[in-house]
């Protein structure tokens, strides 16, 4: 029997941004294979990261902590981070732990 992914991660590049669509859920069964697909991403300062949240349907703290992670990388190296569809129930944990006034969280 296969196991099915509760995590999943869509990328698509244009010529000034990167584009994570993140689908399931984000937590620290996902953060190895997370962490690993965005490394290279965060590194790239010419584009915009961009990480769509439309499909997220849990986040745990681990999650959390790994797009604080990316939001200080993207900053020290002055490059634009964004988070994009982030839907309300994801939206009201971020505004209960305090994190949403550090992410920039855009409607789309």
């Amino acid at each position: 029997m296969k196991a099915i992914r509760k995590f999943q991660l869509y990328k698509h590049a244009t010529e000034d941004e990167n584009v994570v669509k993140l689908c399931g859920e984000l937590d620290l069964s996902a953060a190895t294979y997370l962490t690993a697909e965005l490394n290279p991403l965060v590194k790239e300062t010419e584009r915009t990261l961009t990480l769509d949240l439309k499909d997220i349907t849990y986040i745990d703290s681990t999650g959390i902590g790994i797009l604080v992670s990316v939001l200080k990388a993207r900053s020290a190296m002055n490059a634009a981070f964004r988070l994009v569809n982030t839907p309300a129930p994801i939206q009201r944990l971020f505004d209960m732990t305090g994190v949403s006034r550090f992410l920039a969280v855009s409607p789309q």
